[in-house]
């Protein structure tokens, strides 16, 4: 028994709900599939109707957005089933067998995350930066990778948990815009000793932004992590800010930061942006949220 939840807004993932009641159908086990638009504009609510026809199904309709975290949790509340899939809305549905391979798994574990992956063609000359990152972090997305540090290596785009143990964390509700969910909840689950069994069962993520659209939900995710304070832990970037201050090199790496920032903004948001640079944007804005 399963209930599927999709968090959207503004987005049409109409060909999403339809392969997985698809699928759904297709098993001997009873399923739900719940879509929560959250904030969704009047004119962008057709785009998912899908939801309202099929059987199944059916859509939890925000007006105000909610925040990523809450709409999550509202959208678990309302399931009905003891086992929930959560899945972005941006993904695509390629294995013929995806549900059926969550079912088996959840017999006999409490969190599964199945992957996810990109294509191997640059869908938009306005997307490099995305494009480029994701297909980097790809090469360390299989199961057998992510087994080796399966806590910080949890993703909300695609996992299943059992609802019970959900609704005894709940998604952090403190996080209102983008970035940091998955860490938050990773941590959780290692402090409670929730064993995440990690398997092969990708969705393609479909959502590529443009350069600068990505850049700037890049700059909120760090506005997030600076508000998180110790409850966050340690992350790459978190480390290397520890790393400078060590060594009494933050204020000179600001300075070069500030005197190359446009430059590096002009890189990141051009047709071959560079992941090094990436790396060094990032840390600058975040040690300038800071100070």
């Amino acid at each position: 028994m399963l209930s599927i939840l999709i968090p959207t807004k503004d987005y049409d993932c109409h060909e999403l709900i339809e392969e997985l009641h698809r699928q759904g159908e297709a098993m001997d086990k009873p399923f739900e599939i719940l879509v929560g638009e959250d904030g969704t504009q009047p004119a962008a609510l057709q785009l998912n109707i899908a939801a309202d026809i099929l059987t199944n199904c059916r859509r939890i309709i925000r007006e105000k957005n909610i925040g990523r975290a809450n709409i999550r949790n509202t959208l678990a509340i309302e399931a009905k089933y003891p086992n929930i899939l959560f899945l972005d809305s941006d993904a695509v549905v390629e294995k013929e067998d995806f549900l059926q391979c969550y079912t088996k798994v959840l017999e006999n574990s409490d969190v599964v995350c199945g992957g996810l992956y990109h294509t191997k063609e640059l869908p938009d000359n306005s997307c490099t930066l995305r494009f480029r990152y994701e297909k980097e972090a790809d090469k360390k997305r299989s199961a057998a990778t992510r087994s080796l540090t399966p806590y910080k290596d949890f993703s909300t785009f695609n996992f299943a948990i059992k609802r019970d143990l959900f609704l005894s964390i709940f998604f952090n509700e403190k996080i209102e815009h983008y970035g940091y969910e998955d860490t938050l909840f990773g941590k959780e689950l290692e402090r409670r000793g929730i064993t995440i069994t990690h398997i092969d069962n990708p969705l393609l993520h479909n959502g590529l932004e443009s350069n600068a659209v990505y850049l700037a939900k890049v700059e909120q995710s760090l506005i997030t992590l600076s508000t998180l304070g110790k409850e966050i832990g340690t992350t790459p970037l978190l480390q290397a800010v520890d790393k400078l201050k060590r060594h009494h090199l933050t204020g000179l790496f600001m300075l070069a930061w500030r005197t190359t920032r446009r430059l590096m903004r002009r890189n990141l948001t051009g047709k071959k942006p560079s992941l090094t640079i990436f790396k060094l944007y990032k840390l600058g804005y975040f040690l300038a949220i800071k100070r």
